[in-house]
């Protein structure tokens, strides 16, 4: 949306073309990649549901586009609450990857709420919940300035949960790293305006045994190669 202007997304079309400008990578050569996942937003705090969602989800799965859901966090209202609200709206089925727990709070409101013990304590609450009901491990999303400043007073969470990083540089941080974004300004052809581009912690293979671990989880199963 732009204004009163709303763009439909062209999924017949996408591809990703820009890698963005906010970022200090070195890249040569002209991006023209296929999208392989998509990740849609379900739900923030308690009230607001993404009107998008349902229709952006079905539309990825025609496509055979691998998608997940996620949460955006919100420090105002309680973690189970948060979580139920994003299970209720959110449609995470066998095929689908993980759940995601978006995690951006300000350093001013960790410290309103209590400091970063009080923060984690809600995050492993949510965390809970979520894969007790859906019998997938969340994701945690967070930036690496978050992980530089908090995540070592949470050596369990660090340990537990495969993390999905913002970094716009090149360095690779000291978690279980699955997703980088790489960018938030890029350019993919089909989606009209700037657009998150995010890869995979590993080869296409690698990839390929990380989608078929989250159907045989489900199947209480698992394939040889799994990537860690």
């Amino acid at each position: 949306e732009k204004g009163r202007q709303r763009f439909n997304i062209n999924w017949s079309q996408l591809r990703i073309k820009y890698l963005g400008s906010k970022n200090q990578k070195h890249v040569t050569g002209a991006a023209n990649y296929p999208v392989s996942f998509v990740y849609i937003k379900a739900t923030e705090g308690i009230s607001i549901v993404n009107r998008y969602y349902t229709a952006d989800y079905q539309q990825a799965k025609k496509r055979g586009i691998h998608v997940g859901a996620y949460h955006f966090f919100s420090v105002r209202t309680g973690a189970a609450q948060q979580a139920q609200f994003f299970l209720k709206h959110a449609k995470v089925k066998h095929s689908d990857f993980p759940p995601v727990l978006d995690v951006e709070p300000t350093t001013a409101q960790i410290e309103q709420m209590g400091g970063a013990e009080e923060l984690f304590k809600r995050i492993r609450v949510w965390m809970n919940i979520v894969e007790n009901a859906t019998g997938i491990r969340p994701i945690l999303y967070v930036s690496q300035s978050f992980v530089n400043k908090y995540m070592n007073d949470a050596p369990d969470i660090k340990q537990k949960y495969q993390v999905w990083i913002a970094r716009y540089g090149e360095y690779k941080p000291d978690v279980k790293l699955v997703f980088w974004q790489l960018t938030s300004d890029g350019h993919v052809q089909g989606i009209h305006g700037e657009v998150d581009i995010n890869v995979f912690n590993g080869y296409q293979g690698q990839f390929d045994d990380f989608a078929k671990y989250i159907v045989c989880t489900n199947m209480h199963q698992q394939p040889s190669n799994f990537f860690h």
